[in-house]
């Protein structure tokens, strides 16, 4: 699946919209996930509805406010915008973790809304790490069932767990959960009372020598 993106340049929704051109940021990114390919028209009303709950879908399997560790999951937007206005004021409300392709790339979104028969917006095309789909459009299915059904995508995907990957093909962010400040600082203090424990422990055999007398040491 990444190899659809193999030689092309895929931006970051991020403040800089810094650019992914290497096959191995772009293998980072999308491989073992399941992709969504993103089609949409800023100014349509149909995906100004639809756009906000693709949002707090995406947001609740891939923030860690939500989850222990961000789902398998990647997302390519794909504007169908008239201007680059348009675009760019449609993704600066978009979660930071999705990928967009430039919109100067006119030819290249053009050729993926070709090659998965997009004919009408909003259109969500899923996709295995293998590239085969599994749904030409998942609109109807994230409005009736919302995060859930990415088990299911998940569970026909032959995604590899993480546990069996090398370092570099996991997720930049090491996992957090809301609770990880509060283990930290609790450890902490247990290191601490542990420390002045044996502290103390050892003060006093040094302070107990070698019994009465004018001994000399141990001996």
């Amino acid at each position: 699946m990444a190899e659809l993106f193999l030689g092309k340049v895929l931006i970051k929704n991020n403040n800089d919209q810094d650019e992914l051109d290497t096959e191995k940021e772009i293998l980072q990114r999308l491989e073992n996930r399941v992709l969504l390919l993103y089609f949409a028209d800023s100014e349509s009303p149909r995906c100004r509805q639809f756009s906000p709950l693709l949002k707090d879908f995406f947001v609740k399997l891939t923030d860690e406010f939500y989850v222990n560790r961000s789902s398998q999951l990647a997302l390519v937007y794909v504007s169908r915008d008239r201007s680059e206005e348009e675009h760019e004021d449609f993704v600066k409300d978009m979660p930071k973790r999705w990928l967009l392709v430039p919109f100067e790339d006119e030819d290249f979104r053009r050729e993926l809304e070709h090659q998965f028969s997009v004919s009408d917006v909003p259109a969500l095309v899923v996709l295995k790490p293998s590239g085969q789909v599994i749904s030409s459009n998942a609109v109807d299915e994230v409005e009736r069932l919302g995060p859930p059904c990415f088990k299911n995508w998940q569970e026909v995907s032959e995604i590899i767990e993480r546990s069996f990957l090398l370092p570099e093909f996991c997720d930049d962010i090491a996992s957090k959960s809301m609770t990880d400040p509060i283990r930290r600082i609790k450890y902490k203090l247990e290191d601490e009372k542990k420390k002045k424990k044996r502290e103390g422990r050892d003060d006093e055999d040094d302070g107990g020598g070698g019994g009465g007398g004018g001994g000399t040491g141990f001996f």
